[in-house]
């Protein structure tokens, strides 16, 4: 069983008018197995790590937090096209394997999840789906003028694209 979802939406300083804020956050409720996970996250950067997990195993701690509390850094590749995002070491993370047909889920103590592959895809294409919709229905987000930030954004919503219309 994996359920993720998130209330709460909005911008670091709650303000709807903050345009220049590119980074959404929400407090997001995620049931693995039968623990539940609860936390107030940077959801752009989960909906996207989500998304790359569709594809690519996950190891805890390796790299990102599947939850992280911030996501704030965006560092584009070459060609606009991947996003390394990095924030602080806060959060909540848990390893995500591929097994064939299946996901298993490994949280921090151990405790393992097996989730058709199907199901996981159609859970995380919901949660992204919610993320992106809530972009949309906000005042248009004001590009960074410094090139570097820029491309960074530019590179996230690339990805994220590519990753959701892939599969």
């Amino acid at each position: 069983m994996f359920q993720i979802n998130v209330d709460n939406l909005g911008w670091i300083d709650n303000m709807e008018n903050n345009c220049e804020d590119l980074c959404l956050h929400g407090h997001v409720v995620a049931y693995i197995g039968n623990k539940k996970l609860e936390y107030n996250a940077t959801v752009s950067a989960t909906a996207l790590y989500l998304l790359k997990s569709l594809t690519e195993d996950h190891i805890i701690y390796e790299d990102n937090q599947m939850l992280p509390c911030c996501g704030f850094f965006l560092i584009a590749d070459s060609t606009l096209e991947n996003v390394t995002i990095s924030g602080c070491p806060n959060g909540i993370d848990w390893s995500v394997i591929h097994k064939g047909e299946y996901i298993e889920l490994i949280l921090e103590d151990g405790s393992k999840t097996i989730v058709p592959i199907k199901e996981y895809q159609n859970t995380v294409f919901q949660f992204a789906d919610k993320i992106e919709a809530f972009y949309q229905s906000s005042p248009t987000r004001i590009l960074p003028s410094n090139e570097f930030d820029r491309n960074g954004y530019i590179a996230f919503w690339n990805e994220w694209h590519r990753r959701r219309n892939h599969i």
